[in-house]
């Protein structure tokens, strides 16, 4: 037989313990046979117990050995799917068990069709204890009966909008990169004493042939908790060099080009090997590369961090520090690491003019970042109040809406002709 109630929850439990320490995510299906009252009462129990067996053989041909599958009680089944990747690896393998439950019952000779509603929860997304989890997926589970049986559904707050969207958006997500919906925009980064273009970031935008231009902070989390985000993340520098070598006769002698790593392509420790092997690709001299981290993926794992960037660093790469100040660590910490940039993140630069804390904050930095050589870059700045601000104490570089906001690559092409952002007299 199947394990039962008791098994269950100790198995689940084990599979939440282990996907917490391996930051993975753990799927649960509840299943509950469509009309299997009206089969019990006309063919009575016996066939009734002959059909659930039977159903149970065909859930636990169509998953995983080290995936469970147990019955609750009644006609309701439970299933656990560990190290699940995404929400829709799960979707597939539901729509499998349904379609496999989905084919004739022989009871003696009578052919006997029966259907399941499967409601899904995942860990963590949708809950991080057993009970939750389980509520949730039962939860669900009633939605798809309501829906019309013979479906599943994820769980969300809003019972099933969000995770249905999630689900197309990762859908549509993994086709992006092969029906070339992603393409790239360039915010120019300006040196304030001289008011040239001396840099420019390299920003990932999305237009979606289902939904248009979608938000970076819609699908930008959805590729780093898929694990898209490294295929998606080398098509980026890839790109980003092509562009600057298309360029680079229009471009300061020390243009930088800025391109955001992510922290899950820390993971592994093949971040250096992976961006020399691209810049031998693209020809791309490694002194006009700066690459952004934040500080969350220092914190994460210093070690591995430290080793990453040292050989990035060795090789010519300018690192920089992405939105300081909105994490946990001071600067003293960041000594540890071969840094050469700090950005000062725009929630600090917005009110300086008008708030002394931020103001108070901003020269602090500013003043450590000299004592420990790094250059400084404000981003955010959309006033000329903020400018001059900067330009008192001496801040390296700008980037900002003031200055120019993201833009296509044939704009960047006109910018990079362009011989000053800043006017003298200011």
């Amino acid at each position: 037989g199947l394990p039962n109630r008791g098994v269950f929850n100790d198995r689940l439990e084990h599979a939440l313990h282990k996907a917490e320490r391996n930051q993975g995510r753990v799927a649960v299906c509840f299943i509950d046979l469509d009309h299997f009252k009206h089969i019990n009462d006309s063919l009575g129990h016996k066939a009734g117990d002959y059909l659930l067996k039977e159903v149970a053989k065909r859930i636990k041909s169509t998953i995983r050995e080290g995936d469970t599958v147990a019955r609750l009680g009644g006609d309701e089944f439970t299933v656990i799917l560990e190290e699940v990747k995404s929400a829709e690896y799960v979707g597939k393998v539901v729509e499998k068990i349904i379609h496999a439950m989905a084919q004739p019952y022989f009871i003696d000779t009578t052919e006997v069709n029966v259907s399941p509603s499967i409601g899904i929860s995942l860990y963590p997304a949708d809950g991080r204890d057993i009970d939750l989890l389980i509520r949730n997926a039962d939860a669900a589970m009633y939605h798809a009966k309501k829906l019309g049986r013979n479906n599943f559904q994820f769980y969300s707050h809003d019972m099933n909008s969000q995770a249905s969207l999630r689900l197309a958006m990762e859908t549509a997500l993994r086709k992006a990169v092969e029906q070339e919906e992603f393409f790239l925009h360039f915010q120019p980064q300006i040196t304030i004493a001289s008011g040239q273009m001396s840099g420019a970031e390299v920003l990932l935008r999305w237009n979606s042939s289902q939904w248009g231009m979608v938000s970076p902070a819609e699908f930008v989390p959805i590729l780093e908790d898929t694990g898209m985000i490294s295929v998606v993340g080398e098509w980026v520098l890839k790109e980003s060099c092509k562009t600057f070598l298309k360029y680079q006769h229009q471009l300061s002698e020390d243009f930088k080009i800025a391109v955001n790593l992510s922290g899950r392509q820390f993971k592994g420790g093949q971040l250096a090997s992976r961006v020399n092997t691209i810049l031998k690709e693209t020809n791309m001299p490694p002194e006009h590369l700066e690459l952004e981290i934040t500080e969350s993926m220092l914190m994460e794992d210093p070690a591995l961090a430290t080793q990453s960037l040292a050989e990035l660093s060795d090789m010519g790469i300018s690192l920089a520090i992405d939105d300081f100040g909105t994490g946990y660590s001071s600067l003293s910490y960041l000594k540890q690491f071969p840094l050469n940039v700090l950005k000062i993140d725009s929630s600090f630069i917005r009110d300086i003019t008008i708030d002394r804390d931020d103001a108070a904050i901003v020269e602090a930095i500013m003043a450590m970042s000299d004592s420990l050589g790094l250059e400084v870059v404000a981003e955010g700045v959309e006033t000329t109040e903020q400018l001059d601000f900067l330009k008192r104490y001496a801040c390296d570089y700008a980037q900002g809406y003031l200055l120019s906001k993201p833009v296509d690559e044939q704009a960047f092409a006109e910018l990079a002709n362009k011989d000053r952002f800043i006017s003298n007299d200011r």
